[in-house]
């Protein structure tokens, strides 16, 4: 797991309610569950794919195509399930906002980039009033409960 942050770190280690953590598509589903003699029967839940056991991380192993449905299923048994997966923040500004004066900015640049001329070659600009810039990746957590599905 190369998650740094140290909050995420501590809900992959409580494991309940349990956890998935997304990692890419070339890699599988690490999940993370309470005890139960019977989590890889459940895991499995007539599958032809058998889940793997990741002793270093002490968690099953499962295809990225089950996430969605494994997902609901946690929810169901568990009353929620913490999902951490990579997320990639999209910044909006525009080129009203770099040709500005005055201090008054409205877009998500919060003023960074507010009378700069043009901030550089990751923006893509779109039109007079629109342009985005995606951020570098980064994994985020959020708990999905049985009200949010």
């Amino acid at each position: 797991m190369e998650v740094k942050d140290p909050k995420l770190k501590a809900i992959w280690r409580k494991a309940n309610p349990p956890v998935v953590f997304r990692r890419d598509a070339s890699n599988p589903l690490l999940v993370r569950l309470p005890f139960s003699s019977n989590n890889y029967t459940w895991l499995r839940d007539e599958k032809k794919y058998k889940p793997k056991w990741n002793e270093q991380f002490k968690c099953w192993e499962t295809p990225v195509a089950w996430y969605d449905w494994l997902a609901a299923r946690l929810v169901d048994r568990y009353q929620g399930v913490y999902l951490i997966q990579l997320h990639r923040e999209q910044q909006k500004c525009a080129p009203a906002c770099w040709n500005a004066t005055g201090l008054h900015c409205e877009c998500s640049c919060m003023g960074e980039n507010h009378g700069t001329g043009h901030p550089g070659k990751r923006w893509h600009e779109i039109s007079e009033t629109f342009a985005f810039e995606w951020g570098p990746r980064k994994y985020a957590c959020r708990l999905l409960l049985p009200s949010t599905r």
